[in-house]
């Protein structure tokens, strides 16, 4: 009889389940994709159910449960915190209590009630199971493996090697010393979300220069040649208070924090700059570090900051280790899936086994719902939406075609990808080479910042013709340079911030930040063959065998997980096309949308 592993992550953020069956990866899913809360902390019981139905099993069948952390080990770091800056951690102390007294603390009696469940619940720690979810689906038999975030229990950054089936943890920087919370600090001071807007930050900062740089190293963080490093918690509000920086800190960078939704000016953009470059230093120092003291050739990644794909492409293209791999849900949502796999290897002791010339062991990270055409036929003639059922190779013709006329797609194919990013599962594509297509993409689709830049997926044949990166790139994680040849000089006028997104800097505009830089993605057409074909017919046509490619969902709301998500997005916004396994929808054919809460009922799942 197989071996089933249900993951848990939550009640932190980005909450989630996975399903592991004898080591294989069988199904995972974020609770915000069901709950359509971005971010939702809550316990992923939706996700639990989709994971359960998708191995084909009742919650009575499954061997064991692993939870991504252990919440006592974190309660007894939040009690020594709080004494130690008492009384000023009084307030946020009041706030925080209620969640941990009444479910946090309780977490193995309500993981059983609420998925009916009586066997025991394993509890590895946070860079553990950040670190399992990096290696295990790795393709390497050994490594080593660097963890960084915010902060686990104790842990904000680790490292350790790995061979077979066997993790062995060397060293950590500990709470509150975090490269994490460093960069989550500047998101807040630069009016951004904490723990969403991060990926902001990273967006915003080839707009700025590095004016701060010094001053972060000089005062903030104290950091060493080997990549340690401790920080000056005077400037730090995020142990005892609500907010993440202090009054000391806003005198040093002379304002208060920017408000949120107000003008982002050039001031923003050097800030953003200046810590990216920060925690570009402290991550190659640290890996060099992991290099000289493992010998290991190849570097696994996870943890939070491990989705800085900036620093990821950075890290790359200065040669330490021969090659990374970079767990595609690296923040907290992957360490469901790292605690299963943890039990799964190193609990329990089964073999480890890497096939030659396997990419990884995640497929493609493509893990989540899928819909069958009858299903998708069915859902359109029930709810009155106009679509054309067309063969495949009608289907990727016609598409290439509307994507050439400038028109916006809104592609959902198969399954749901497993972390943040679109990976052509439930994606909006447009024409890299269009001048117009990033406004067009950010103002009338996504209702989002006019700075964020947009992704480039490629056939994985291409991806050297079209940026300087010499190895595929499946999980959109690492930033490369343009191609140089393709690249166009910036005129002779100085433009500053905003203002240069006005300028064309290569003959594929739309996926061309501001820096000459795009984050990559490359299709191989093994997983994900539908957006292979699409893209190689698109090159038949046009000679680009490359898209814009970004989440299929608007701002403020989680990547669309149902038939209903995706019609309600394509309605609400002015994507001109929706393709839903092999129907495609045209606006103009659609009946009058009336928006209103009844859309949101459930499909079953295939």
């Amino acid at each position: 009889m197989p071996t089933f592993i249900l993951g848990i992550s939550a009640y932190y953020h980005d909450s989630a389940a996975c399903i592991v069956r004898d080591g294989e990866v069988v199904a995972a899913a974020q609770e915000e994709r069901f709950t359509r809360i971005k971010h939702d902390h809550r316990f992923p019981k939706n996700a639990v159910q989709y994971c359960l139905k998708a191995a084909g099993i009742t919650a009575e069948e499954v061997d064991h449960v692993a939870f991504y952390d252990k919440p006592w080990l974190k309660f007894e770091r939040l009690l020594e915190t709080y004494v130690a800056f008492a009384p000023a951690g009084l307030p946020s102390f009041i706030k925080s209590m209620p969640l941990w007294l009444k479910e946090k603390l309780w977490m193995e009696d309500s993981i059983k009630k609420d998925i009916g469940y009586e066997g025991d619940v394993f509890f590895p720690e946070h860079h553990q199971s950040h670190a399992a979810s990096a290696f295990y689906p790795s393709p390497y038999e050994r490594a080593a493996v660097l963890t960084l975030d915010g902060v686990g229990e104790w842990a904000t950054t680790s490292w350790g090697v790995a061979h077979g089936n066997t993790m062995t943890p060397l060293g950590e920087i500990r709470f509150p010393h975090s490269i994490g919370l460093l960069y989550s600090a500047f998101t807040y001071y630069t009016g951004f979300k904490v723990n969403s807007g991060e990926y902001k930050v990273m967006g915003l900062a080839p707009y700025g220069e590095p004016k701060y740089k010094d001053l972060i190293l000089e005062h903030l963080v104290d950091l060493k040649e080997d990549g340690s490093f401790r920080m000056d918690m005077r400037y730090f509000n995020y142990c005892q208070g609500l907010t993440m920086t202090s009054p000391r800190f806003h005198r040093l960078f002379g304002a208060e924090p920017r408000q949120p939704e107000s003008e982002i000016t050039q001031r923003e953009m050097d800030l953003a700059r200046s810590v990216q470059e920060v925690v570009e230093e402290i991550i190659i120092r640290i890996a060099r570090h992991v290099r000289k003291e493992t010998g290991e050739r190849y570097l696994c990644l996870a943890g939070g900051v491990a989705l800085n794909c900036v620093a990821n492409g950075k890290l790359l293209r200065e040669g330490i280790f021969d090659d990374i791999w970079i767990q595609p849900a690296a923040g907290d949502a992957g360490g469901a899936l790292g605690a299963a796999l943890f039990i799964w290897y190193q609990h329990l002791g089964n073999p480890r086994e890497v096939e030659a010339g396997v990419k990884d062991l995640q497929s493609g990270s493509y893990l989540g719902p899928s819909y069958e055409d009858a299903a998708i036929k069915e859902w359109a003639s029930l709810n009155g939406a106009v679509g054309t059922p067309l063969e495949d190779d009608e289907l990727m013709g016609r598409s290439a075609e509307l994507l050439d006329d400038g028109k916006v797609i809104g592609w959902f194919q198969g399954r749901m990808e497993f972390g943040p990013r679109a990976l052509g599962g439930r994606s909006i594509l447009g024409d890299a080479r269009n001048t117009d297509m990033q406004t067009t993409l950010n103002l009338k689709i996504k209702f989002r910042e006019s700075f964020r830049p947009f992704a480039p997926s490629c056939l994985e044949s291409d991806v050297s013709e079209l940026f300087e990166l010499d190895r595929p790139s499946p999980y959109m994680l690492m930033v490369a340079p343009v191609n140089k040849e393709r690249c166009i000089p910036m005129p002779d006028n100085e433009l500053f911030g905003i203002e240069q997104l006005r300028v064309q800097r290569s003959d594929v505009p739309a996926i061309t930040h501001v820096d000459y830089s795009a984050r990559v993605q490359t299709i191989d057409g093994v997983h994900n063959k539908r957006f292979h074909d699409l893209i190689a017919r698109f090159k038949d046509k046009t000679g680009y065998g490359v898209v814009v490619n970004t989440s299929f969902n608007v701002r403020g709301e989680p990547i669309v997980c149902s038939l209903d998500d995706a019609y309600i997005c394509f309605m609400r916004t002015e994507m001109d096309v929706l393709v839903l396994g092999n129907m495609l929808f045209l606006k103009e054919d659609q009946p009058e949308f009336k928006d209103h809460d009844d859309w949101r009922k459930t499909y079953a799942l295939d």
